[in-house]
């Protein structure tokens, strides 16, 4: 009997308080503000400006005058080969220098004895034409033996092997009494970064980006040594050639990469954002607002709709009635859009509705004459 009375009770409650459902709108206010679009993509920190050191000549380090991290400058010995084949080399040809010297002089007088003759009709034209060949062969011989003794000469300088530019030796490849051929290439001793407080990223951009990024463009990374800190550059190059990896295709972006502090080394990974655009301070409102259209089945009652006959438009309530007002928009990021004209900076636009419940069924739904849940052991005893 109690158990029907409370239901009864429920019953006369829910049908004098059933609230009735409201549409509620959320909106968004025009305002100033920021503008922004960017592209990520990953790269590579390394110098500007790396020389690899190498050798032009064959032969055994003997000396190495610097280390990893060494700070050298232009001119600067850091390497010395053994000379003992090299002088060898440089000795033989000037010994043969002076032999063809000696008959480029043998050769001379007999020219000019010979021409002696035949100008005095004593010997045939044969004879002097034989002289005078044997003559120019033996000029010829001494300019041959002098380009080989300036190239072994040249050689010899070769096995001091200086720095070219200033700078930090970032690599060694080779030790002391370690043999260096260069045969068919110039083996690689040192690799030498000009300056470590400029670097730059070279980074993969995917080629679905590429279109929009442009020199001059900011750029901010970080790396995973420095996680906490933000370095900033610009764009100063995109290279045109194409690379593709496991059919995906990306450009090379050249990112500035000041580097006072010396925190950024070479071959660190960098996690690259490039603003390809930046507006600031421009008036620009949600892009939802936009897309939000009102129709007959979202209004309140005594709601009315005034539409307006344009491509871009938002919508605002004034009172009971909801109004379209046509806006000439600029750029966009997706999320926000700039307005260029027909609202005014602290208009609030519409931008969704909801279908809302009122505060009354809580009321309700809290009335302590509401039946309890049944209390299961209990109704067991029973």
């Amino acid at each position: 009997m109690k158990k029907t009375y409370y239901l009864l009770l429920l019953a006369l409650l829910l049908a004098g308080c059933k609230p009735k459902l409201e549409f509620t709108y959320s909106t968004a206010v025009v305002e100033k503000q920021n503008i922004t679009t960017s592209v990520t993509a990953t790269g590579t920190i390394e110098p500007v400006t790396s020389v690899d050191v190498g050798t032009q000549v064959s032969g055994i380090v003997s000396k190495l005058y610097v280390d990893y991290n060494s700070v050298v400058k232009a001119g600067q010995v850091i390497a010395e080969l053994d000379r003992t084949n090299l002088m060898s080399t440089l000795a033989s040809a000037q010994a043969s220098l002076k032999s063809a010297q000696s008959d480029l002089d043998y050769q001379k007088a007999n020219y000019e004895r010979y021409k002696n003759l035949f100008d005095q009709g004593l010997i045939s034209a044969n004879d002097y034409d034989q002289a005078h060949l044997s003559y120019l062969r033996a000029q010829q011989t001494v300019a041959q033996q002098q380009q080989n003794v300036k190239r072994a000469e040249t050689d010899l300088g070769y096995a001091t092997i200086t720095s070219p530019i200033d700078g930090v030796v970032l690599s060694k490849e080779v030790e002391e009494g370690q043999t260096v051929a260069s045969s068919f290439s110039t083996p690689t001793l040192f690799k030498i970064a000009q300056d470590l407080t400029n670097m730059r990223v070279i980074a993969d951009v995917d080629e679905a980006d590429i279109g929009d990024v442009k020199e001059g463009q900011r750029v901010t990374f970080t790396v995973d040594a420095f996680p906490n800190d933000t370095f900033e550059g610009l764009v100063t190059q995109v290279r045109q050639q194409a690379t593709t990896e496991s059919n995906v295709v990306t450009y090379e972006v050249v990112i500035s990469a000041p580097n006072n502090d010396l925190k950024l080394k070479p071959g660190l990974t960098a996690n690259v954002t490039i603003f390809t655009l930046e507006m600031k301070d421009v008036l620009a409102v949600s892009s939802k607002a936009l897309r939000f259209t009102p129709n007959e089945a979202m209004l309140n009652e005594g709601e009315t709709i005034t539409d307006v006959d344009s491509p871009r438009k938002v919508w605002v309530k004034q009172g009971p009635n909801i109004k379209a007002l046509a806006v000439e928009t600029g750029m966009t990021n997706g999320t926000l859009t700039q307005i260029v004209s027909g609202v005014n900076a602290g208009t609030e636009v519409l931008t969704d509705v909801q279908n809302g419940q009122p505060e009354e069924e809580e009321e309700v739904s809290g009335n302590p004459f509401m039946p309890r849940p049944k209390n299961k052991d209990k109704d067991k005893k029973k």
